[in-house]
């Protein structure tokens, strides 16, 4: 019987493989000259529904993140409060709000995976990313509505950055903007999201309510039943005493012994293991408590099967730049919507094989790129904050994916989904606490390899970390990291340049280089695709572009001979001369790269003064 089956899934690969289908994504035995080895038309099925298992908790933990943000409703702040939490009508909007946001996830998750495969053919999934989900919420928007910038206005910013985006990806920016960032304070940010998101999981709104308000230390241990919180989510009694917490903590728990084991979905089955637990009605961790509120929600997820149309939040733009807080906004939507993609998308690459490690580049990069800007902009048409690559594409690549096949099943996936929204709209958020707070451990990992040997680079790394969390804001956390490292690495630069390298830090080696020149490219790895084309920039070999071919001998021409430019590593010196001559490396104890015309104009910067410069 097996071994029939196996025959059967054979003769369905060859067949798949054999067609235009087979060709158009590059299978093992389609004929296409750039086959991907090892692609099967069964293993890219596996892999798909993979990757939607350990990404599935996305569809209510967005949720359940956006209904905090209030989206449209609205009622008599003067009367009710700044947050409407007394509100009747107001509670009855959040939860047709949940059930649009659901549909909508579903959604724009469904046509952006179908997208990435199709036209980029690369099996990584797309939808709403964690970290901007909660940037978008409790930062911009704020606690229903609390915040400086309305959601109508929000959903304009992200619109605006996936125009931005795209327009980026189209001139090749996208990977020049990342790369001039210091390494350390990249490493940091992703870190600092983790630690923001492992804070909004142990809270009440969002988490398993762990951690609650104080009056005196900010924040305390809570773990409290609902009905002891006041207004201000402080715990006036039964401190640890909650239902809800300890499930949540359970959950947590199941979620980490199954990573540990390498379960696939085990994020999927720590959520639904609390979820079932706390459906039924009449216990101390139920769900639906015999309230309006309650009764409501537990009619709706009765019906278990059916399709909630999208009532509230579509298109519900409102362009209003008239406020800084908006361009705070849409900078930091921006600017970390380019790193955590590209960062993604990079690493997705890396682990799936299909990088290539001359150019430092993978196959459909740039495509890939462009569908995500599209799809940002289409985020913001379905009501929701950003989408972006997600990590746990590595969980498909993993069970042998490698074309674009595994994101249209991961797409047709959440297209299901979206008839069993009264079952995703009824996980409550002590079920979904545990999973921010396992995504936020992965994301801090990477903390190790930030620079702490050096104060220049360790400080401001350090601050971005923690000012994320503490400020509440991914931006704060940027622009604290960012405005440190200026300022330190500035005056020793200053202090270093008007000295003469006298007055420099004793361990000054010890800085990361800067970012932009660490590729094997050297000085015109700065420099976007499109820009050495018009420069008729060649690097190694004369391969064109500064490709090179890693043999570490560089010679320079351009087509014209009006540019020419060789290329450099940290250890060399790279010459670049206006008008024709030559190029050359050398071999030097203090790395120096050298801007020579000429007419004998010169500009040269000490590599260790450039280590110091921002």
């Amino acid at each position: 019987m097996r071994n029939r089956l196996g025959e059967f899934v054979q003769r369905i690969d060859r067949r798949v493989a054999e067609s235009p289908a087979g060709r158009w994504f590059r299978l093992e035995g389609s004929g296409s000259e750039r086959s991907r080895a090892g692609s099967r038309f069964s293993v890219e099925i596996r892999g798909g529904i993979a990757t939607f298992v350990t990404m599935s908790y996305i569809i209510s933990t967005c949720a359940l993140i956006l209904t905090d943000s209030g989206g449209t409703c609205d009622c008599d702040r003067d009367l009710y409060g700044p947050t409407c939490d007394t509100d009747p009508a107001y509670i009855s909007c959040l939860q047709v709000l949940k059930m649009d946001l659901i549909t909508a996830t579903c959604a724009i998750s469904c046509i952006s995976c179908v997208m990435m495969g199709l036209l980029a053919n690369l099996p990584i999934a797309l939808a709403p990313g964690m970290g901007l989900i909660a940037y978008f919420a409790y930062t911009v928007v704020g606690y229903h509505g609390s915040g400086k910038v309305t959601y109508r206005n929000a959903l304009a910013a992200v619109c605006i950055e996936g125009v931005i985006f795209f327009g980026l990806s189209i001139l090749g920016i996208r990977q020049w903007f990342a790369r001039i960032i210091p390494a350390s304070l990249k490493t940091a940010t992703g870190s600092g999201i983790g630690v923001y998101l492992a804070f909004i999981g142990l809270q009440s709104s969002a988490g398993i309510g762990l951690i609650t308000a104080s009056s005196s230390t900010l924040v305390e241990l809570g773990g409290c039943p609902p009905e002891d919180r006041d207004d201000n989510n402080v715990c006036t009694a039964h401190h640890m005493q909650g239902g809800p917490t300890w499930i949540g903590i359970m959950g947590l728990v199941v979620i980490a012994i199954l990573s540990t084991y390498k379960v696939n979905g085990s994020v999927l089955i720590g959520i639904l293991l609390v979820a079932i637990i706390s459906w039924p009605r009449g216990t101390t961790v139920t769900y639906f408590p015999y309230t309006q509120a309650g009764d409501e929600a537990f009619d709706y997820f009765k019906k278990v099967v059916t399709f909630h149309p999208i009532k509230n939040i579509m298109a519900q733009f409102e362009f209003d730049a008239s406020g800084g807080q908006f361009w705070i906004a849409l900078i930091t939507f921006l600017y970390v919507d380019i790193l955590d993609c590209t960062g993604t998308l990079f690493s997705m690459a890396k682990f799936g094989g299909y990088m290539d490690e001359r150019t430092q580049d993978f196959e459909g990069s740039s495509v890939a790129f462009l569908v995500d800007s599209v799809c940002i902009v289409l985020s913001s048409v379905f009501g929701l904050a950003p989408v972006s690559s997600f990590v746990e594409s590595g969980a498909g690549i993993a069970e042998g994916a490698k074309t674009g096949i595994a994101s249209i099943v991961t797409g047709f996936c959440f297209f299901i989904a979206l008839f069993f929204a009264p079952i995703f709209a009824s996980f409550p958020p002590w079920s979904t606490g545990p999973a921010l707070i396992l995504v936020g451990s992965m994301m801090i990992s990477n903390v190790v390899n930030i620079n702490w040997k050096y104060v220049g680079d360790a400080v401001p790394a350090f601050l971005t970390i923690i000012m994320i969390p503490f400020a509440y804001s991914i931006g704060y956390g940027l622009i604290a990291g960012i405005g440190t490292y200026i300022a330190i690495n500035g005056f020793i630069w200053i202090v270093a340049k008007v000295s003469r390298d006298r007055i420099v830090p004793p361990n000054r080696r010890d800085k990361e280089m800067w970012s932009a020149f660490m590729s094997d490219e050297g000085a015109i790895g700065i420099l976007p695709s499109w820009l050495r084309r018009i420069l008729h920039i060649k690097g190694r070999d004369g391969d064109p572009y500064g490709n090179g071919d890693g043999d570490g001998t560089e010679t320079g021409s351009s087509k014209g001979g009006d540019v020419m430019i060789g290329m450099t590593d940290q250890s060399h010196n790279i010459s670049i001369h206006a008008g024709r001559g030559s190029v050359h490396r050398r071999q030097s104890s203090v790395s120096r790269y050298n801007l020579r015309s000429g007419s004998n104009t010169r500009l040269a910067t000490p590599a260790d003064s450039i280590k110091d410069s921002t």
